[in-house]
């Protein structure tokens, strides 16, 4: 990377980002079967991001020139970076996935494929294929394709070649898809002399083939992996006869059909089945073709077994107490004596179902108000609302149907509520609702008493238990209340109230983010404390980029850390000599948005559901929250510190070398911010 190169695409941003995800697969400080999981999320990564970006890429390439004059790159030239890019990390990833293989049969692991197996071995696959896998497979004869409509994303396909080893018959093609919505892709088979066997779900269809295709005479075959990337983004029609959940469930339709974006290949494949598939398929050579090895679609290693080897795997993180909610049985009495902040995965998310199951049956509760961005598949707070609507509380809940790949579910659940007498708020067309807000309000003593949870993540049982984001729950009835008028304003939108301390969008948020370091700036230049700690997921908007830049040149020493995609390029003199970014990549997913600024002395706190992207300021309805009580400040202001002090698992941002190690200081002791921080908040509670 050039030295003076002080932005960079947010596409490359992104690759870098997933390069970070690859490093953990890469470091043998990890356990072997986490380091396979990394692999797993690294290519469940790089499909979407296939499926999303590269595919609105292609779109733009696809428009006249003039139309897309105001965009600052060449969509060509930036599609054959990331291709370049792509294959750079395909390649490390290879040599990852053998090197970890080799490693696990140093720990009595071995994968083994159809002809690897011995006899006993073999009665076992033939015994599970014939009893179980065999009824979910269905061959569909090339030479019959009219369509590839039918192939779907997310899934790898077998192209087998029939063969007639007489000569008698011409050979004939078919496609198997590897079921693995029904199944597990890895098959344990039974342990040999303390030797364990994994085998993948494809090589145990290659292994039955012969009894797949037993009403042909055929008697040889071969198998080949193919996997279809389609664009994923919806496009809705303007339809206004139609409800939005309709438009939304037609989208959702035309997603299964979308145009191919990236065709991925077994390399082996033979030269003439592969023109066949190509020419069914209909995918030209503009196309993104790849040729790779044996198998595809390593997302399914995120659920690898863990095999009953506690050394291959993490050590169990259970989710801790949080000190004042630890034996609590009235949980709305003690946010109503001071707030409570939890920070999950470190700390129990069953306190937030426990608090609405309380909510439900209160009499003194009226009612609830809740938005959701992603639910759980089987979400104990969406049924802890059902049941609180049964007990005649007035619920009201915000469902993002728009949440990209978790529109299905949310159209099922916005279906559920509504049959149980919930209040669903129409979701608006052109903005999605990000922010994360829970709201009870409690008749008490005659006046409406409210109580409400502000998160930087979404309220998911299943993601809390990976992702770190932090919650606040508080009874402060000025804060409280302006969560009340952001429902008002969902149910509303072109009446924006004013807010006195909230940071809303897509109304103010990014001018008061200005405004705040504006703020920084004037006390730089007056010789007064002036310094930012900022915490995002992505750091995309150039406005704020630009912002930061000309904070950076008044002296303004800015932290930023910062997990995902980052356009800034920092420690360039006249630009970002003041800016430090770190990111952090480790067992959890860092989720949180956190801001410190200064402000002369006086911090000002904030979590926000928000990143600094276009989209959250623009499109996006965002809360920045302030945080006032001492001590939750004091907590967050020492997590960011551990954060900035990890130098095992931060990568210092935009760097050269890319994804640079965060080097200690000398004589800096190891630091491994979520471990440190897990052992933190035990140790609190013990």
């Amino acid at each position: 990377m050039a030295k003076q190169k002080k932005i960079i695409n947010r596409e490359i941003s992104w690759l870098h980002f997933n390069g970070r995800v690859l490093q953990e697969a890469m470091d043998p400080q990890n356990p072997l079967i986490e380091r396979l999981r990394f692999l797993g999320i690294f290519s469940n990564n790089r499909d979407e991001f296939f499926r999303v970006r590269v595919a609105s890429l292609k779109r733009l390439m696809e428009m006249e020139k003039p139309r897309y004059r105001d965009i600052d790159f060449s969509p060509q030239r930036i599609l054959k970076q990331i291709l370049d890019l792509v294959e750079q990390q395909e390649k490390k990833y290879n040599e990852t996935f053998l090197k970890i293989k080799t490693e696990l049969q140093d720990n009595g692991v071995y994968f083994v494929n159809e002809t690897e197996i011995n006899e006993a071995q073999g009665r076992f696959v033939r015994q599970f294929f014939t009893e179980y896998l065999r009824p979910f497979l269905f061959p569909i004869m090339l030479k019959s394709l009219k369509s590839s409509d039918f192939l779907r994303d997310k899934f790898i396909y077998l192209a087998v070649v029939l063969h007639d080893s007489t000569g008698k018959l011409e050979d004939d093609y078919a496609l198997i898809m590897v079921p693995t919505h029904r199944f597990s892709r890895f098959l344990l088979l039974p342990d040999e002399q303390g030797k364990q066997f994994v085998m993948m779900l494809d090589d145990v269809i290659r292994f039955g083939l012969n009894d797949v295709f037993k009403p042909f005479d055929f008697d040889t075959f071969s198998a080949y992996t193919i996997k279809f990337t389609r664009d994923a983004e919806l496009d809705i029609d303007n339809d206004f006869s139609k409800s939005f959940y309709e438009l939304m469930s037609e989208s959702l339709e035309q997603r299964k059909r979308g145009l191919p974006v990236r065709f991925v290949y077994d390399k082996d494949i033979p030269g003439t089945l592969l023109k066949k598939l190509l020419k069914k398929l209909d995918i030209s050579s503009s196309d993104s073709l790849r040729g790779g090895g044996r198998y595809h679609n390593f997302r399914d290693f995120i659920g690898f077994p863990s095999l009953g080897k506690s050394g291959l795997i993490y050590p169990e993180m259970k989710p801790v107490a949080h000190p004042l909610l630890k034996n609590a049985t009235n949980i709305l009495k003690i946010i109503r004596q001071q707030d409570i902040m939890l920070h999950y995965p470190y700390q129990s998310f069953q306190y937030l179902v426990d608090l609405l199951r309380e909510a439900s049956i209160d009499p003194k509760v009226r009612a609830i108000k809740m938005t959701f961005y992603r639910a759980a598949q089987n979400s104990n707070v969406i049924n802890a609302l059902i049941n609180a609507a049964r007990n005649g509380k007035k619920v009201t809940v915000f469902l993002e149907i728009q949440a990209r790949f978790d529109e299905k579910a949310n159209i099922y659940w916005a279906g559920r509520l509504k049959e149980e007498g919930v209040k669903i708020i129409k979701n608006l067309p052109g903005y999605k609702v990000h922010a994360k807000l829970m709201l009870i309000r409690r008749k008490e003593e005659g006046q409406n008493i409210y109580y409400a949870h502000i998160s930087t993540g979404n309220f998911n049982e299943s993601t809390a238990k990976v992702y770190a984001d932090s919650g606040l729950f508080t009874a402060n009835q000025e804060i409280a209340k302006e969560v009340n008028m952001l429902f008002h304003l969902l149910e509303s939108p072109y009446t924006p109230p004013k807010f006195k301390h909230f940071l809303v969008a897509p109304y103010y948020m990014r001018k008061d983010i200005i405004r705040l370091l504006n703020t920084e700036i004037k006390n730089a230049k007056a010789g007064r404390e002036a310094w930012a700690i900022i915490k995002l997921n992505s750091l995309v908007d150039k406005k704020l980029v630009r912002k930061l830049s000309q904070a950076s040149n008044a002296g303004v020493k800015i932290q930023i850390i910062c997990r995902g995609i980052c356009v800034m390029v920092p420690g360039i003199p006249g630009f970002s000599e003041n800016i430090e970014i770190v990111g952090v990549v480790d067992k959890f997913l860092e989720h949180a948005r956190i801001m410190v600024f200064a402000n002369g002395g006086n911090p000002s706190y904030y979590i926000s559901s928000a990143d600094w992207m276009i989209r959250n300021f623009d499109h996006r309805f965002e809360v920045a929250c302030p945080i006032y009580d001492p001590k939750i400040r004091e907590e967050l202001m020492f997590m960011l510190r551990v954060q900035l002090r990890d130098n095992v698992k931060a990568r210092l941002i935009n760097s050269d070398p890319i994804n640079q190690y965060r080097p200690p200081a000398p004589g800096e002791e190891p630091m491994r911010s979520q471990f440190y921080l897990y052992d933190y908040f035990k140790g609190k509670v013990e």
